[in-house]
């Protein structure tokens, strides 16, 4: 499907599922060689990272653990500028590398209020793996260290990224149409 529709809009694709392959692909290779000989925790951020972290764990060939936490910020297709704490940690970070796993990093805010919150816990180490960013968009500075694709200003679907909860399941990004 090279267009699609979803609500009240319209999307072309943008990226095909196996270009995204191949880019976690290239994500993971660095993370294996990173953490050789540690045990990072991938921390998961809910809804939409769940392709992205489970076909980043499919390629990591070191132990690695993965818990989940929710945060917010969007309503829709715009994000709101508010960020909220849904679901928390339920175990310890004190002292270990976590590796924080989204699927965008748009304005930066929720992310940027993330690392704060984890940082109160003392981790050895704190690093960002998005399959996402939006450079242009950045409203703070965070710094991602993995990252697959950087993307204009654009809003996508697809690969567990919403619309108003649809479209998530799609193997491939699509960008809305104008």
């Amino acid at each position: 499907m090279s267009r699609i529709k979803v609500h009240d809009r319209e999307f072309v694709k943008s990226i095909s599922c196996e270009e995204i392959a191949a880019e976690v692909k290239k994500v993971a290779d660095r993370i294996n060689k990173d953490y050789a000989g540690k045990r990072p925790l991938l921390l998961g951020v809910l809804n939409g990272c769940f392709m992205f972290v489970s076909d980043l764990m499919k390629n990591l060939e070191i132990e690695c653990e993965v818990s989940f936490v929710k945060f917010s910020s969007y309503q829709g297709s715009e994000t709101t500028g508010k960020v909220k704490k849904l679901i928390g940690l339920s175990e310890s970070i004190e002292g270990r590398d976590i590796i924080v796993v989204e699927d965008i990093v748009d304005t930066g805010l929720t992310m940027h209020k993330m690392l704060e919150t984890l940082a109160e816990s003392n981790p050895a180490s704190l690093e960002i793996a998005s399959l996402f960013v939006k450079p242009s968009r950045l409203q703070v500075s965070v710094d991602v260290k993995y990252s697959a694709f950087e993307i204009p200003d654009r809003f996508i679907v697809g690969y567990g990224l919403d619309y108003d909860g649809l479209g998530r399941n799609l193997p491939d990004v699509y960008d809305v149409v104008e």
